[in-house]
């Protein structure tokens, strides 16, 4: 592509580069200059334009973002993904449904390596998306692209991105009551909860209080109906042996993990009862705010099965915003 001012007698058909305010209205970058928009130009006493001009082989840019989109997303009902049309060399990619967005970050680092002008900007891994979120967003930064360059790109990130959507549809709430816990505190962590579920398109279908106690919980994870079981305890779990660890055992599932590195949401257990997954949330759950329970919570609800690993590699960006809530700040001011 050739760009740099010309005299406005070598203007024509060339796709002028800045918006130039005239007189009588406005003439937008990107337009094609006609034998009219020179004239209203050399009416305006400019003898010059800045234009770009392709060379052969050069794709403009709506129709390598049209591409490029494509590539990433050729089946976009099948993805959960909605693909907008193009406009000034962007497409954007909005979600169709709850889930999150699924991707090969080394694919799109080397789309993002082919050429300068070839970008595609997503959300982080895994993020959780709404109905027409945004979730990536294609754009060509020039007027156009070289088309060798633009193939390379389509191939090496092609049918890279997809929504997961939510497998698991209901889940259950067992909460459990200490002597020194205020009622009020039980019915926000209900309600966190439930929202936290709402967003995933998840229903709520029962919730329950129970004592404290091995025995009361294993009860109610063994009578709950969700296909999801979530534990709130109303004193903290603080060892893999735990109340609510060793309720999921004498319910007759498994604990597989207690403890992550993400923070708020360290004292977060992982298990199973059959094939039903269980997460016992850590307290900061009561707030809305995020925290390292989202997380689990998002990737179980779309099928996604964790393991220590998985869990470990979430310390990489698990450094949360503070929450009001927390009775001890890691960091407190001068004294």
């Amino acid at each position: 592509m050739q760009f740099g001012p010309v005299p406005l007698h070598m203007a024509q058909g060339a796709i002028l580069a800045h918006s130039v305010a005239l007189a009588d209205g406005r003439l937008r970058k990107g337009c094609i200059l006609g034998p009219a928009d020179l004239a209203r130009l050399q009416a305006a006493g400019l003898t010059t334009v800045t234009v770009a001009r392709l060379d052969p082989g050069d794709v403009p840019e709506d129709g390598a973002a049209t591409r490029l989109a494509t590539a990433l997303v050729p089946d976009p009902a099948g993805a959960g993904l909605a693909l907008s049309q193009a406009h000034t060399g962007r497409v954007n990619l909005n979600a169709a449904y709850p889930g999150i967005l699924a991707f090969d970050p080394a694919a799109i680092h080397a789309l993002n390596r082919v050429h300068p002008a070839i970008t595609l900007a997503t959300l982080p891994p895994l993020a959780r998306v709404a109905p027409g979120q945004l979730s990536a967003t294609v754009k060509i930064i020039a007027y156009a692209v070289p088309e060798a360059a633009l193939e390379k790109a389509c191939n090496l990130a092609r049918n890279a991105l997809r929504v997961l959507p939510v497998r698991h549809r209901t889940a259950s709430l067992i909460l459990t009551q200490v002597p020194d816990l205020a009622p009020k505190l039980a019915a926000k962590g209900r309600r966190a909860v439930e929202a936290r579920l709402t967003a995933l398109g998840i229903t709520l279908a029962d919730c329950v209080t129970v004592p404290h106690q091995t025995a009361a919980v294993a009860s109610a994870l063994a009578a709950a109906r969700g296909e999801m079981l979530l534990i709130l305890t109303g004193s903290a779990t603080s060892d893999l042996h735990d109340t609510a660890p060793e309720a999921v055992r004498a319910a007759g599932g498994t604990v597989l993990r207690f403890g992550m590195p993400v923070d708020p949401g360290n004292l977060l257990f992982l298990g199973n009862l059959g094939e039903r997954p269980v997460i016992g949330l850590p307290g900061c759950a009561r707030s809305p705010a995020l925290n390292g329970a989202d997380w689990v919570l998002e990737r179980l609800a779309c099928g996604i099965q964790l393991g220590d690993d998985d869990i470990a590699e979430m310390g990489v960006g698990g450094l949360l915003k503070e929450i009001p809530i927390r009775g001890r700040l890691r960091e407190t001011g001068p004294e």
